[in-house]
């Protein structure tokens, strides 16, 4: 690998002894990753091999997944480096609380986050770029969570919506990148010498904006996978130092994981606290990773009853209220999801938490979960409810064989061998709902959706 010559010389000055072996593990493979979806039933029925099991992730394993897998397109296993794992895991969701993960796509974050949460309370996942923000929001439907909003803002808009509002907030930081310079070279062609003091001066106004966002007494979480310290404990400095409520959470530390350097952040003891994932003691990418807690006394405030505003005004017609209730009635076995906590726009129909802000004048590419969209005098599922339901929410399902799951995620129809009554269902293959199919007269028309299909030629 052909390194800046500037590169060289400050991890040179930096790193001393270090340097050769940190020079030469950024030429050598990365370790690859996966974690598994505990939201999902029998989440460890699996083909992948569990055989080498991440230290400090429960659900995380050493290995290489496929794309075109019935276990990756249903949603219960997830790619995700080594070391980007830890930052998900550092946040120690619960179940119940409201987390933002202000810098989310592609998604390995949220996706951890949301399952650490068990799908329960409000998870945001923003991602500032569109086209990476339809991809957050396309592995954030495979999780099958229903408690999740994938926005599309900028920090300062999210800021004026959401004063003090989250318990924890995730800032996984654009940055110069450092550590993504073996899994994709051209990050080396756009770095230079200034170049992360320049990524330096966007973390601080992102992190600006996102303070706005923490409610008293919460945990601000921020990564980078970059190794400069002006974006790593350079930062972490500057917001205690802005910031003087704030304090360092010491991480535990497991094989390979280095402290933060107080040296390369204005000396301050308590940056030992922090983590650094070195590819030359470490088997992922490379992160650098801290976790403060506002230490304010949180104060009890008492609301007045209706101050909040409401969700959005886009209410359902009756005719759309009569199709939900038909399709609810027999396909369901149970009310998930009711009218009160139901949305629209235009035409698509999302699940809504009553409890939840009102995000109506932002920009959103899931606004919620997707059930499905109203049709001339009828209601069509969504793929994302699919991936929603467990086999044991409807009674409304048909089992496929590995060889038609093939044939469906590539676009074509199935014959049924067995008398099915004309509807829809939620087809399984071993065990693991992926799509919904409507049955006529024998055959599953195919309505899995278009940008998602793939071949196995």
């Amino acid at each position: 690998m052909k390194l800046p010559e500037d590169f060289k010389k400050k991890y040179h000055a930096l790193l001393g002894d270090q340097a050769p072996a940190f020079f030469e593990s950024l030429s050598g493979e990365v370790q690859k990753g996966f974690r598994l979806n505990p939201l999902k039933d029998n989440y460890k029925k699996v083909t992948n091999s569990l055989d080498e099991p991440v230290e400090y992730v429960a659900t995380g394993y050493v290995g290489e997944v496929s794309g075109k897998t019935l276990e990756h397109q249903a949603g219960y296993i997830y790619s995700q480096d080594l070391s980007a794992m830890y930052v998900g895991e550092v946040v120690k969701a619960k179940p119940g609380e409201k987390i933002l993960d202000l810098c989310a796509a592609p998604g390995g974050k949220s996706t951890q986050i949301i399952e650490k949460m068990a799908d329960q309370g409000l998870l945001v996942s923003n991602e500032i770029n569109k086209k990476r923000a339809l991809i957050l929001a396309e592995n954030m439907e495979r999780t099958g969570a229903r408690n999740s909003i994938v926005l599309n803002e900028d920090p300062a808009t999210l800021a004026q919506n959401f004063k003090a509002y989250f318990d924890k907030i995730v800032v996984d930081a654009p940055c110069s990148g450092e550590g993504m310079f073996r899994k994709d070279p051209h990050a080396i062609t756009y770095w230079h010498a200034n170049y992360p003091a320049q990524c330096a001066k966007r973390q601080r106004e992102i992190l600006t904006e996102a303070v706005k966002m923490l409610a008293v007494g919460g945990e601000l979480i921020y990564s980078t996978c970059t190794f400069a310290p002006e974006e790593d404990e350079q930062i972490i400095s500057w917001l205690l130092q802005e910031y003087p409520y704030f304090e360092i959470v010491p991480l535990q530390k497991y094989t390979g994981m280095d402290s933060g350097i107080p040296a390369w952040g204005n000396d301050e003891p308590t940056l030992t606290g922090t983590i650094r994932l070195m590819p030359h003691h470490f088997k992922g990418e490379g992160h650098f990773i801290a976790k403060l807690r506002d230490t304010r006394p949180v104060q009890v405030v008492k609301t007045k009853k209706n101050k909040r505003k409401k969700q959005n005004k886009a209410s359902l017609t009756q005719e759309q209220v009569a199709l939900w209730k038909e399709f609810s009635a027999n396909f369901l076995k149970q009310d998930l999801f009711k009218v009160t906590e139901l949305q629209c726009y235009g035409d698509h129909l999302y699940y809504y938490n009553k409890n939840w802000p009102d995000i109506s004048r932002l920009k959103f590419m899931r606004p919620g979960l997707l059930l499905g969209v109203f049709k001339k005098k009828r209601f069509e599922p969504s793929y994302t409810l699919a991936l929603s339901l467990s086999a044991t929410e409807t009674d409304q399902k048909l089992a496929l064989s590995y060889e038609q799951w093939q044939q469906y995620v590539a676009g074509n129809t199935v014959t049924v061998t067995t008398p099915h009554k004309n509807g829809w269902y939620l087809l399984i293959c071993d065990d693991k709902p992926f799509a919904f199919g409507k049955v006529v007269n024998g055959t599953v028309k195919n309505f899995f959706p278009k940008g998602l299909r793939f071949s196995f030629e």
